[in-house]
């Protein structure tokens, strides 16, 4: 069942605001009315309502003080005033307060009524931007990585520290390590994260259409250039712009992007005329930059002018006891998109995956496990369901104490965990993937308890 719109409607004149409210009930609102700001206060202290309908000259209070009061208390309720004496003065004063909207009386049902699902429909969209930016943040936010290994608790130390600044970054790492996954964590944990973030795959693109593509073309610069465009660096104005594989670019791009990163200007295709940018740049590479500069194949004042704040980023090979919270983590990621039968590795399968090297790090992982779930035909992922290479990592069956390997990797890996969080149990268990009560039970196995 739809729950109706609840709204509050302040009204000192007890006949127009009886009638208001019997319109507004017809029309599917549940209505609360009152006949003073002070009344008003005491409901939205008490209750939520999705909109405020207020008279503007009330006895006590008037409708300013209710807006204002109204916004403090729930700031997502929007406010409609209405009075029987308006004036520009007094529209523009319920505006800067934050009124959704003002209406003169005799005010017609069909323009308060369109005027309330407007601002019903804003209540909602504002709501959902909200709900997405919560979403991203949880992503991209350091909580919303997985990782338990030391290496990476010194990267994302690194990032805490530059992100509140706008040094541009280097990030360097082998394909799949997750570098635009790292990229957008320091965005959205920076000052800039309401701005845009912007990733381009420079490897990708032919020279001509990535210059287009990153600093914009004027109407006519080119054939089928027919109209103006503006490019990423504008578009990330404000934001981040992500310049992956940023080793791919050519000589006589790599001069334009020196000149964008010490200017803070770009020039679209076709026009002189320089544009401001507030741009921060974060540039990405699975090359060694140095290496190509010594070489001659990247420009060393570039190179010297992206890496302000480098950060490289373990292989997974390198951060071995990141390999199994990642396959848990896409495990159930996976599980979910798919609807598939298995929640859990088997002892052989988890010994395998903790073995295998990774050339193709953390994105290898997550297609490895994908691709186990659609071969596991039980409750239980076998070393069967996983990829030949992977299964020819496996180790021997058991340990020479006779105890399955993965009690030796689990036990290691957790008490690991925990030292690397201080002991802090609640600390640990969410880098574990796990509940507390799951970690106090294996601490208690292991003897750790």
């Amino acid at each position: 069942m739809t729950t109706k719109p609840k709204l509050l409607l302040v009204e000192d004149d007890q006949s127009l605001g009886a009638l208001l409210a019997l319109e507004l009930r017809r029309s599917g609102y549940d209505v609360e009315f009152v006949k003073t700001g002070e009344d008003a206060l005491q409901r939205l202290s008490a209750t939520l309502y999705d909109a405020v309908l207020t008279d503007l000259r009330l006895g006590g209070m008037d409708g300013i003080q209710v807006l204002q009061e109204a916004k403090r208390a729930q700031p997502e309720t929007e406010v409609l005033v209405l009075t029987g004496h308006g004036s520009i003065d007094t529209a523009v004063q319920a505006m800067k307060h934050g009124a959704f909207d003002y209406m003169t009386k005799p005010v017609q049902p069909e323009e308060l009524m369109m005027s309330l699902q407007k601002a019903l429909e804003h209540r909602r969209l504002l709501g959902e931007v909200r709900r997405l930016r919560e979403e991203v943040k949880g992503k991209y936010s350091f909580e919303g990585i997985v990782y338990s290994s030391p290496e990476m608790s010194r990267v994302l130390e690194l990032v805490r520290k530059v992100a509140s600044t706008d040094a541009t970054v280097l990030i360097q790492g082998e394909s799949g390590t997750g570098k635009e996954l790292i990229a957008r964590a320091l965005h959205e944990n920076s000052v800039r994260r309401s701005g845009t973030f912007v990733a381009v795959n420079c490897g990708a693109l032919p020279e001509g259409l990535l210059e287009s593509e990153l600093f914009g073309h004027v109407k006519g610069s080119f054939t089928g250039a027919d109209r103006n465009k503006r490019g990423l660096f504008e578009e990330a104005s404000g934001g981040t712009l992500l310049l992956d594989e940023i080793s791919e670019t050519t000589p006589n791009l790599q001069v334009k992007l020196l000149r964008a990163l010490q200017e803070s200007e770009v020039r679209r295709v076709g026009d002189n005329h320089p544009i401001k940018v507030a741009t921060r740049v974060v540039a990405a590479t699975n090359k060694d930059l140095a290496a190509l500069v010594k070489a001659g194949k990247f420009r060393e004042d570039l190179y010297y002018r992206l890496k302000v704040f480098p950060i490289d980023l373990p292989s997974l090979r390198e951060r071995r006891s990141d390999i199994l919270p990642l396959a848990e983590h896409f495990l159930r990621k996976a599980r979910k998109k798919m609807a598939a039968k298995a929640a859990r590795l088997s002892t052989e399968a988890a010994a395998a995956l903790h073995a295998y090297d990774w050339p193709g790090n953390v994105r290898e992982l997550e297609h490895a496990v994908e691709r186990a779930l659609i071969m596991a035909s039980s409750p239980t992922v076998e070393l069967a369901d996983l990829p030949p290479e992977v299964q020819a990592a496996a180790p021997a069956p058991t340990s020479k104490k006779g105890h399955p390997p993965l009690d030796e990797l689990e036990k290691r890996h957790i008490l690991e965990v925990v030292k690397a969080s201080g002991g802090n149990q609640a600390v640990a268990a969410k880098r574990l993937g796990i509940g507390r009560n799951t970690l106090w039970r294996k601490l208690k196995k292991y003897g750790a308890a």
